[in-house]
């Protein structure tokens, strides 16, 4: 008798929570709430990578809001966002190089920017660069970083999985002793303007000696795989994972808000990045 009243409670407490979620179905629990944003304020955003033997090249562009109707991109968009008619400097070695405000479109990295000087980046890893931005209005932005040494990739083995047509790629190199290092890796397949299928940064701490990165079994016999290894400082390793960071938080609506870690310094409030690209890359046609 006792299974029995038992069972009879258990079922009747199943019966009123079905009850009850249907009863809450019924409702109309939606309510429209209406938030007020501050007014968004505009920043200036910069981006200076110093390439060895590559023109000194820089990005200023203005940050837009979120809720900002997508626009369209064309030559009035461009004139919208690009922050024109500032000074432009980059001392390095007691030499002034100074970049004019001038469009610039690299085809073979598909890049764009608005400042450019026909003066090429020197092979230094010893002695600052530093970056002085004085903008129409008078604001000043700063930044002082330094070209990292290229840690050369030691080999890339092609492994084919087992009764298979498809292949992954290891990437081997060896970390620099001693010291605190930060990578960017990169993998692209065909070309370095094809979207990369993998890009990220690392840092050393759980290395010792060899780093081996990887990829999945996805690449075909006669392939080409073009790996790059950017050895990085801090202020990079900072800046892309916050970056990263922002992008998977975009749309996600319990994801966390990022704020992108910049190097940037003085009266504007400029946010962005001033470093160097130290980088070693082969290319790799994929053969059993």
């Amino acid at each position: 008798m006792s299974n029995t009243n038992s069972n009879m409670t258990w079922s009747s407490r199943l019966a009123l929570f079905v009850v009850l979620l249907s009863a809450m179905g019924a409702c109309n629990l939606e309510k429209e709430i209406e938030i007020e944003l501050p007014e968004y304020e505009s920043r200036i955003f910069v981006e200076c990578y110093l390439e060895p033997g590559q023109p000194y090249t820089l990005l200023m562009t203005r940050t837009s809001p979120y809720f900002e109707p997508f626009p369209d991109l064309d030559a009035q968009y461009l004139q919208q966002i690009l922050v024109d008619s500032a000074q432009v400097f980059i001392h390095h070695q007691g030499a002034t190089h100074e970049l004019r405000n001038e469009w610039l479109f690299n085809n073979s990295t598909s890049k764009f920017f608005n400042y450019k000087s026909s003066d090429i980046v020197p092979l230094n890893y010893t002695d600052d660069f530093e970056l002085e931005i004085i903008t129409k209005d008078g604001k000043t932005i700063t930044a002082v970083t330094r070209l990292m040494p290229v840690v050369p990739i030691d080999s890339i083995v092609v492994n084919f999985a087992e009764d298979d047509t498809l292949a992954r790629v290891l990437t081997y190199f060896t970390d620099i002793p001693g010291e605190r290092n930060y990578y960017r890796r990169m993998l692209n397949q065909s070309t370095l303007d094809s979207i990369p299928q993998q890009d990220f940064v690392s840092d050393d701490r759980i290395v010792e000696d060899v780093f081996i990165f990887g990829s999945g079994y996805v690449y075909a016999e006669g392939d080409t795989v073009i790996n790059t290894i950017f050895h990085i400082d801090k202020a990079y390793y900072d800046f892309f994972g916050s970056v990263q960071t922002a992008v998977s938080s975009n749309g996600n609506p319990f994801g966390q808000p990022s704020p992108i870690i910049s190097n940037l310094e003085g009266t504007a409030g400029a946010i962005g990045i001033f470093t160097g690209l130290s980088y070693d890359r082969v290319v790799t046609i994929v053969e059993r």
